[in-house]
């Protein structure tokens, strides 16, 4: 199952309209580490990250992990682990997949920049869990976290952004 996600914050699945929010920078066909642009194109979901500690198993239709707080994602584009995840400590930039404020409670791992890795392409593109006032992202798709749920139980495969 598709979704389309518009820059006026629009994310449409199943006939159903959420509210999501993109990258500070809108949307961007060139994307490039740090640009805070959500890569405009279809963003396969490559699986689903979850904290075990705060909800339960999201119902998915892509392999789904718990995370654990040495678990992070490297964004650091001299590294050979760039856009992949990396355990921490960790020498090189990278993001903690474990954070204090709820946002990264679900994951879903998109599709960019992944296959193969391309050093300054992006990294750590994700759909993740909105901020209350959906503020913009570094480049992730956000949504309320019961609009994240329930679209991975809908069966979403893959982002179309436009």
């Amino acid at each position: 199952m598709r979704a389309e996600v518009f820059p006026d914050g629009r994310c449409v699945l199943g006939g159903r309209v959420l509210r999501c929010a993109i990258g500070r920078s809108g949307v961007s066909a060139h994307k490039v580490e740090g640009d805070g642009a959500t890569p405009l194109g279809l963003l396969p979901l490559r699986r689903v990250l979850y904290r075990a500690d705060r909800v339960k198993p999201p119902a998915c239709r892509v392999p789904l992990e718990p995370i654990a707080p040495s678990d992070g994602w490297c964004d650091d584009v001299l590294s050979f682990s760039y856009n992949k995840p990396v355990s921490l400590p960790f020498d090189g930039s990278h993001e903690e997949l474990w954070r204090a404020d709820g946002l990264y409670d679900v994951i879903g791992v998109l599709g960019w920049n992944d296959a193969p890795v391309e050093r300054a392409r992006g990294s750590a593109i994700f759909l993740h869990v909105a901020t209350a006032d959906y503020a913009p992202t570094a480049g992730c798709v956000a949504l309320a976290l019961p609009d994240l749920l329930w679209s991975l139980s809908f069966g979403l495969l893959e982002l179309q952004i436009h």
